[in-house]
């Protein structure tokens, strides 16, 4: 399906990637990182941290739906990835048990991009709107509550067992909306998770966030997708929403 050929009204929930998508990770993981090593007497870039830490994302979730382990929750992943990563850097012993447990809880305290907020106000006026992420319900309970983000409910992959781009937390997802897989509309910054939701047969909507890995990061652009806008005001004026 071509923009041009997108109908707004088939369309009754959208789900919202969180990580990138809604909330600015880099910036809210490196602050704290580096406030803490600083603490510590450490040296340690934050973004640079940041950065690697992301990187391990991915592979980490995909041992879970590969297979390879049984469901760990995205805290546990987090956890597992930053005790590799502060050993990879030489630090490992300047950061206790209580500090790392802190720096995991860092994704729980992300700050949401300018757009995103009043965004989701203007298209919840018309559509249930929904957080659909890897992020626990814990975690994004806490992140939604401290970004203050007005969504109707969260939708965690925690609900699935699998983690996106598995089919499983976008039909999950429709089924607890009770709406048909093409009724929901995933909107996310993201060719993984866009491809995954159109695989299980949503709609997409890819939003631009040039600056989710910082300047010149390679954030994902010029996804395929039903619809394509410059950030979430920019999609409430493509949808229609007053």
């Amino acid at each position: 399906m071509t923009e041009a050929e997108f109908d707004p009204g088939s369309v009754r929930a959208l789900a919202f990637d969180v990580f990138g998508t809604t909330v600015d990770w880099r910036t809210g993981v490196a602050e704290q990182v580096a406030h803490l090593a600083a603490r510590r007497g450490v040296e340690l870039d934050g973004a640079g941290f940041a950065d690697e830490w992301r990187e391990m994302y991915l592979p980490s979730m995909g041992r879970v739906n590969g297979g390879e382990r049984g469901w760990a929750y995205l805290d546990v992943l987090h956890r597992e990835s930053l005790d590799e990563l502060l050993e990879r850097h030489g630090v490992g012993a300047a950061f206790d048990d209580a500090d790392r447990a802190e720096l995991v809880r860092a994704w729980h305290r992300l700050p949401a991009w300018d757009d995103a907020a009043a965004g989701l106000a203007r298209l919840r006026g018309r559509y249930v709107v929904a957080a659909l992420s890897n992020g626990g319900f814990a975690l994004l309970t806490h992140l939604v509550k401290a970004a203050g983000l007005p969504f109707d409910c969260i939708l965690s992959a925690e609900l699935a067992q699998l983690y996106k781009p598995d089919p499983a937390p976008y039909l999950t997802a429709a089924r607890l909306l009770d709406v048909a897989p093409g009724e929901l509309l995933m909107v996310a910054c993201h060719g993984w998770d866009l491809a995954g939701a159109r695989g299980a047969g949503l709609r997409t909507a890819f939003v631009s966030r040039p600056l989710e890995k910082g300047p010149g990061g390679g954030a994902d652009a010029d996804v395929p997708a039903d619809v394509a806008a410059r950030d979430f005001t920019g999609l409430a004026d493509l949808l229609g929403c007053p």
